[in-house]
């Protein structure tokens, strides 16, 4: 959607591992796919980088891989001319397999997408990150907090939203500022795509600049100023949008009306390189209460775009019932009778039941929800209530539990309130992080481990357990309790400027009560063991991203050594492995929270180990 003339993969594996992924892109490739696998994982053979597959192998492999679908083919770390040669014999006589879509209509968060198929179920775009009747919201998103939007869409995406709308739009503030800090939010806590919602072209654009995925824009009218600017940047950004059949002259009263404005937007959209699978039209909801037959007219544009036109279709549900009384039923009936001619989406609040519950036998009868699996899971079973415990119980959530649970949601807005909070209720600092802020990164450790969370959420967690740190550390220090379990050497080694992996194990050690000493990154030999003899470590940590530079790590240890330094060493980064580790005498870490526990088992049997 950004453009690309080809996509896929290069470097990272070998080819079979490669295969599997390009199996998965193919179905939804529009454009040519790339693979140039490594001959294999790198191994260090006598202070050597050694690729072990030979050119037979990788030839076999490649030829698996065009049968795939790849349509560039050729080799990365480890493969020669020879490789490359074996490569072209083995393809030979094989005819590519082109692209088999030409367009996709899928939106796409940094974990999660939808794909909005003919007879997908109906996706509800959560309504509620909108500051329009919320006085408490547009409050805080004055102050430039966030921890309501935080709350809004933890709610939403529990009770069954498929996107986010995003709105933040209050008066007297900086709208593009605003949206950026909500969708940097957003992008770590939810799985779910957002939909982005601002009359102000540059918090769109601020805001789909920054977002890791496809968004959807809400909205481009056929208003000429907003075509003219809005149009291209959907381009520019690979974004689906929703088309609003409004003109300069106002709103198109009649399904007729609305399908002229609806084609002429269309026409200039496809100028632009769309198609009708990157945009989804908005039927207008008007309120029936004004006008009986406005509803009749939405109906009649659903149907018509869903079964003439061949487009996607959305509506704003809540402005249908406004003026009237009970309005959730209106609510709900116009929701059903909407699907019933082809909805695709509704923007709506998914922690209405009645409506929620409406949308789910709607999918049943209309056949999409195969097997009536999503209703049989919502009713085949007593549900767990939706409440917040808080809420559940009639009483608030104690200290400790707000703020074990700002670390482990990430919650990086409230955690220092929460700490205040906690010490204002006569509970010590030391108590704080022994008894409630280490179990909770332990168990945002464990959760990372298992694949519920990734590495956004565990960066989220940590960092607002390192601000609650921050604010309690000075505190533990005053009063003389707690003491750091042992004191660390880190460095990203001598040729290596990647320090992202180092600075993120370095964090989870700090919360995890280590004192760590970072040397930085591209430190020289002697630099590191200047610094273990100055500080005396309980143990040195060694990063490094590429093979090139993970022969610096036995060198330095091999110095150590000599030099009369018998700490232990713990070393990781893309390219090293367990083997590699213990073959140069050091323990390997694949990651920040199995470093942890590595670093706590080699101080504690050196601690052990010494009379």
């Amino acid at each position: 959607a950004l453009g690309a003339s080809a996509v896929g993969c290069n470097c990272s594996t070998g080819p079979e591992d490669m295969l599997g992924l390009i199996r998965a892109m193919k179905p939804y490739a529009t454009v040519p796919l790339v693979a140039k696998p490594n001959a294999g994982l790198p191994r260090l053979v006598d202070g050597r980088t050694v690729f072990e597959m030979n050119p037979e192998d990788f030839a076999r492999h490649a030829r698996a891989l065009a049968e795939a679908g790849v349509n560039l083919l050729g080799g990365c770390c480890g493969t020669t001319p020879v490789h490359i040669r074996a490569v072209v014999g083995a393809v030979k006589g094989l005819t590519p397999t082109p692209p088999q879509v030409t367009s996709l209509s899928g939106l796409s968060s940094a974990r999660g997408h939808l794909l909005l198929k003919p007879g997908a179920p109906l996706a509800v775009i959560g309504e509620r990150i909108n500051p329009t009747g919320k006085k408490a919201l547009q409050a805080e998103l004055k102050e430039g907090k966030l921890g309501i939007v935080r709350q809004f869409a933890h709610d939403q995406e529990k009770t069954g939203a498929a996107l986010l709308d995003v709105n933040v739009g209050v008066p007297g503030i900086d709208e593009a500022a605003t949206i950026r800090a909500a969708i940097s939010l957003l992008a770590t806590i939810t799985d779910l795509p957002l939909c982005i919602d601002s009359a102000r072209v540059e918090a769109v654009e601020a805001a789909l600049r920054l977002y890791p995925g496809r968004a959807l824009i809400n909205s481009i009218s056929g208003e000429k100023a907003k075509l003219e600017r809005l149009l291209p940047l959907a381009k520019k950004y690979g974004a689906m949008f929703i088309l609003l059949p409004l003109t300069d002259e106002g709103i198109p009263a009649t399904a007729a009306e609305r399908r002229g404005v609806i084609e002429r937007i269309f026409e200039q959209a496809l100028a632009h390189g769309f198609s009708k699978d990157d945009l989804v039209v908005d039927a207008l909801t008007m309120t029936v209460s004004a006008d009986q037959r406005a509803a009749l007219e939405t109906l009649a544009t659903i149907e018509w775009c869903t079964h003439t036109f061949g487009a996607r279709t959305v509506i704003g549900l809540s402005n249908v019932s406004f003026g009237l009384p009970e309005r959730r039923w209106i609510n709900a009936g116009f929701l059903a009778m909407a699907a019933a001619k082809g909805l695709s989406l509704a923007i709506a609040n998914p922690e209405n039941a009645e409506l929620m519950n409406i949308k789910l036998a709607t999918d049943v009868l209309s056949g999409r929800d195969p097997g009536a699996r999503a209703y049989i899971e919502r009713f085949g079973a007593p549900a767990a209530p939706a409440a917040r415990p808080e809420a559940a119980t009639g009483k608030e959530a104690a200290p400790v539990e707000l703020v074990h649970r700002a670390i482990l949601e990430g919650d990086r807005e409230t955690i220092l309130a929460r700490v205040e909070n906690a010490l204002e209720k006569s509970l010590s600092p030391d108590t704080l992080v022994n008894d409630v802020m280490i179990p909770a990164i332990r168990r945002v450790g464990e959760l990372y481990e298992a694949k519920t969370y990734f590495l956004p959420q565990l960066i989220a967690s940590a960092e607002a357990m390192q601000k609650a740190f921050s604010r309690l550390e000075p505190l533990i220090k005053k009063t003389g309790t707690g003491s750091p379990k042992g004191r660390i050497l880190m460095a990203t080694v001598k040729g290596d400027i990647h320090d992202i992996g180092k600075n993120i194990v370095i964090l989870l050690l700090k919360n995890n009560g280590f004192e760590v000493i970072d040397l930085g990154k591209d430190v020289p030999h002697e630099h590191i063991i200047m610094s273990m003899q100055e500080h005396r470590p309980d143990l040195v940590g060694l990063s490094a991203l590429m093979t090139t530079t993970m022969v610096n790590m036995p060198e330095i240890i091999t110095k150590a050594r000599a030099a009369g330094l018998s700490c232990p060493f713990m070393v990781g980064g893309a390219v090293v492995t367990e083997a590699y580790a213990l073959s140069i005498g050091a323990t390997y870490a694949k990651d920040g929270v199995e470093g942890v526990k590595v670093a706590e088992m080699l101080i504690a049997a050196g601690r052990t180990a010494t009379p």
